[in-house]
């Protein structure tokens, strides 16, 4: 069974940064796809950036480009979230996910494992 888990979350001033950090257990990343989502009170799960199985694909969700960057450690197994001058639109619980199969790096229902969620506050 795989385990994820986030870290990195807190409450920051607009223009400000944050490193997200998510680490598997079970197998380290490369093996997996994995997906960077954020949940906003009262508003469905979205994506925000992710990461092919070999690496080949990245992808960002048109409102992070620029300022987000997704990146992976395969010998330490953790995916991170770099986010920069964040917005008080970037306020949510952010997820990890990882996933076995997943050809949409977009669609959540792709991924086989969730972690916990961390939240991320901006204040403008």
């Amino acid at each position: 069974q795989v385990q994820v888990v986030e870290s990195g979350g807190g409450l920051v001033q607009a223009g400000g940064s944050l490193r997200l950090s998510c680490v598997a257990s079970g197998r380290t990343f490369n093996t997996y796809a994995g997906g960077w989502f954020r949940q906003a009170p009262g508003k469905e799960r979205e994506f925000v950036a992710g990461f092919s199985w070999f690496g080949a694909t990245i992808l960002y969700a048109d409102a992070v480009k620029g300022r987000f960057t997704i990146s992976r450690d395969n010998a330490k197994s953790t995916l991170y979230l770099r986010m920069n001058n964040l917005e008080p639109g970037d306020t949510a619980v952010y997820y990890c996910a990882a996933g076995t199969g997943t050809r949409d790096l977009r669609q959540p229902h792709q991924y086989d494992y969730w972690g916990q969620g961390t939240q991320v506050t901006v204040s403008s």
